[in-house]
């Protein structure tokens, strides 16, 4: 064979090659939230497209159902079956009732991850939680800590209802982690039942029977909204710190106030950049949705899936005076 049919056989092949990376299919990775028109979930969303930037060969399809059901939600999840997308990462409205068609999407081979709210197990590869216990309860005694005039003062808890599970359990969790800051003294916590007339009248409860009251811990946005105006109108601005959880578009006026010095809940823009990395690492057979598995999630680190293939994200995100207004925008 002549050295210029070699070449001219050679520069075809290239070509060829070259065309078929050109037309390599993106990643789909449809990333279902609980309805659309939310801040919240456009928050997420731009996470992910964030994502899909960074990674560079994935189309990120943001979808939902208008209203909250799961009966929107297993309508997208069979349109998405039909479209035959990559991978599917879903915010549940119902952990259950979404399973049977979670399952029959895996079965023809798509990936299915659920996000913020959990599917059962059965129903997806991975979960991912956007923070742990143990991470919310350490966080919200560290908010209190770091703005205690001093270092040290009396604390108190404004929570839900005496029966909430999972205030129960970010409480436990603060009790835990107080050998961490030994200038917190927790003198009581009360229950708001997320009423805001009722959360108003034990903040002002807590005014009066600990005049020297330094911190109110309220793990709930309804108990930090009502406790932060319960402490602007009885002029303890400066004097009594109210934070916890809640959302920087009820917050930002109490955070321009004073009455709230920072407060934390997970970021959904992270939120959505995480469940596309995960879902793009599964796809690409970059990682396994195994017990101990590690997957990468970007800028965000790595998450290590337990026994029931569950992950928490990070710490809750901080909002404070140099971020509150940017975030209130959005959700």
């Amino acid at each position: 064979m002549s050295l210029l049919r070699k070449f001219a056989i050679g520069t075809a092949m290239v070509a060829s090659l070259a065309a078929g990376t050109a037309s390599a299919e993106p990643v789909k990775i449809a990333l279902v939230v609980k309805a659309m028109g939310i801040g919240f979930f456009a928050a997420a969303n731009k996470g992910a497209q964030e994502a899909a930037k960074e990674l560079g060969d994935v189309e990120v399809i943001y979808t939902g159902p208008t209203d909250t059901t799961a009966e929107g939600q297993i309508q997208v999840i069979n349109s998405l079956i039909a479209q035959k997308v990559d991978a599917i990462a879903i915010s549940a409205n119902d952990k259950d009732a979404l399973v049977p068609a979670l399952k029959r999407a895996m079965e023809r081979g798509i990936t299915v991850i659920s996000w913020d709210s959990g599917v059962a197990p059965e129903g997806r590869s991975v979960h991912l939680n956007p923070s742990s216990n143990a991470l919310i309860g350490n966080m919200c005694v560290k908010l209190a800590a770091d703005n205690l005039p001093g270092g040290a003062g009396e604390v108190a808890i404004l929570s839900a209802s005496a029966t909430a599970t999972n205030q129960n359990t970010w409480i436990e969790e603060m009790k835990k982690v107080l050998p961490k800051y030994p200038g917190v003294k927790l003198v009581t916590t009360v229950y708001g039942d997320d009423l805001a007339d009722k959360s108003y009248r034990e903040t002002q409860g807590l005014l009066k029977t600990y005049p020297n009251l330094k911190a109110i811990i309220a793990p709930t946005t309804v108990g930090m909204v009502a406790g932060a105006q319960a402490v602007a109108d009885a002029g303890k601005i400066g004097q009594v710190n109210v934070t916890g959880l809640g959302l920087p578009s009820e917050m930002a006026g109490h955070v321009k106030s004073g009455a709230t010095k920072s407060f934390a809940i997970w970021n959904p823009i992270d939120l959505g950049y995480s469940a596309t990395m995960i879902s793009y690492n599964l796809v690409k057979k970059k990682a396994e949705a195994k017990p101990g598995a590690e997957i990468g999630i970007g800028r965000m680190g790595k998450i290590t899936l337990d026994d029931t293939r569950s992950a928490a994200m990070s710490d809750p995100f901080v909002y404070n005076s140099s971020n509150v207004e940017e975030f209130a925008k959005i959700f």
